[in-house]
């Protein structure tokens, strides 16, 4: 039997970093995108148990203020697209230049630095990634898609999905509806 599942990766993270330092038993508070603020002084051992601890998620800290900042790039970005509450005709530039108070110029130079590719691929990922997902869920249109993603058309959003998975957003809705049938017999 196969199952889809859905869910929130930042509220997934925030679990798994609470229970891991409430292991620890150490005061701490979740500020919010991957930010952790220590309200005591953390001994080594304790540090080095949480980081390792954290390491069996595929969870890392960074140390580095460039990579620091590249990973909130990222959460916002991830925020927005996956985000129900999200208004979606907020220009990505303006939006994560206001929710990091950063310019736009600096964030993508820095982004493309970093990670050896744009935000605006970074963000077409994304969005294919939660295509996927709403078609998987299969309670939108390819068209309600499109504009809950803020595609100009349907025919925009089926070009970056083939050029990003090699297959049609339809290919995928046959592929997921063909698997469907083939478990339920």
């Amino acid at each position: 039997m196969k199952v889809f599942v859905k869910f929130d990766f930042n509220a997934v993270c925030a679990k798994i970093l609470s229970e891991k330092l409430d292991e620890l038993d150490v005061k701490y508070k979740i500020l919010g995108f991957g930010e952790v603020e220590f309200l005591e002084k953390l001994s080594s051992q304790k540090y080095d148990t949480f980081v390792q601890s954290l390491d069996n998620y595929h969870i890392e800290i960074v140390e580095n203020q460039k990579s620091i900042l590249v990973q909130k790039i990222k959460d916002t970005i991830v925020d927005m697209v996956f985000n129900e509450d999200a208004n979606i005709n907020v220009k990505t530039s303006a939006y994560l230049a206001d929710a990091l108070g950063h310019s736009y110029g600096y964030l993508s130079n820095l982004f493309s630095e970093v990670t050896y590719t744009s935000i605006e691929n970074f963000i077409i990922l994304q969005k294919i990634e939660y295509t996927k997902q709403l078609i998987i869920e299969g309670n939108l249109s390819l068209t309600e898609i499109a504009f809950k993603l803020n595609y100009s058309s349907v025919a925009h959003l089926s070009t970056q999905f083939k050029n990003t998975t090699g297959i049609t957003p339809s290919a995928f809705q046959r592929i997921i509806a063909k698997r469907r049938a083939i478990q339920k017999k």
